[in-house]
């Protein structure tokens, strides 16, 4: 076993980066706005967990400064190895399964990974663990049973196939370990780990162009996933990518809970 083996989203494939250009269109303004209001600044020492993409690693460093660093970490590092200059570092790391890559950050962030870790409990730790005394945690994950659809407005064929499709991945999902009501959950869970001023919000794009493009990346993605499973057949998936191609439909994503507190 490796440790990518059972991920349904591998990061070396082709629509990785694709889906990884969305999420940053999509979720940066909400991250950013985030740790903007924890005070980042020069000489941080920050964990980004599950980096994926570049988006988030190069916006922290360019907050930290050359007295700062940034430890980008995932099990899978080929789509931000690019990023790999000073003051950033990557690591192939797993988060659920290895000790912390050091020690006494200021700030510990990881986005649309935990739902994925097999291990979330041991995750969550090691990354509170990872704080120095007053360093901030801010933990975002998608919460796909809050919200399952991805058409709301399910007014047609279009939206039918479209929403089957979506329930289609959950599954996929559900059968490799996600906890897919795991977003409403994490503020308690902030808040039993013994950290404080806990609070969370939500994010819930409903449509825009970066909807459709991560729709059409990630259907393109598990394509012989969904075949396999016998969830959808290959005209299926044909006639869901150029429906979404017309960009007609409205295409929503599952909300993106975002939770944070501060270390004792």
């Amino acid at each position: 076993m490796t440790r990518t083996d059972g991920y349904l989203l591998a990061n070396r494939q082709t629509e990785a980066g694709e889906r990884f250009d969305a999420f940053a269109t999509l979720f940066d303004p909400t991250t950013f706005r985030h740790l903007e209001g924890f005070g980042i600044g020069s000489g941080w020492r920050c964990w980004e967990v599950g980096a994926g993409g570049t988006s988030v690693v190069s916006w922290l460093a360019k907050k930290v400064g050359p007295t700062g660093k940034v430890v980008a970490t995932d099990i899978d590092t080929s789509q931000v190895t690019a990023a790999a200059r000073p003051p950033i570092e990557v690591r192939v790391h797993d988060v659920g399964a290895e000790e912390p890559p050091g020690e006494g950050f200021d700030l510990v962030h990881a986005r649309l990974v935990l739902v994925h870790v097999p291990d979330r409990e041991r995750a969550l730790h090691s990354m509170i663990k990872a704080l120095r005394p007053g360093g901030r945690l801010l933990i975002e994950d998608a919460d796909p049973a809050l919200q399952p659809l991805l058409c709301p407005d399910e007014h047609g064929p279009e939206q039918q196939l479209a929403n089957r499709l979506r329930q289609g991945f959950r599954q996929l999902l559900a059968d490799r370990g996600a906890d897919l009501a795991y977003g409403r959950r994490l503020p308690g869970l902030l808040r039993e780990a013994g950290l404080r001023g806990v609070e969370a919000d939500a994010y819930f794009p409903v449509t825009s162009p970066a909807c459709a493009a991560l729709e059409a990346a990630t259907i393109r993605q598990i394509r012989a996933q969904l075949v396999t499973a016998g969830l959808a057949t290959d005209q299926d998936i044909d006639r869901h990518l150029a429906n979404v191609a017309t960009g007609a439909m409205d295409l929503a994503t599952a909300p993106m809970i975002s939770a944070w507190g501060r270390k004792a």
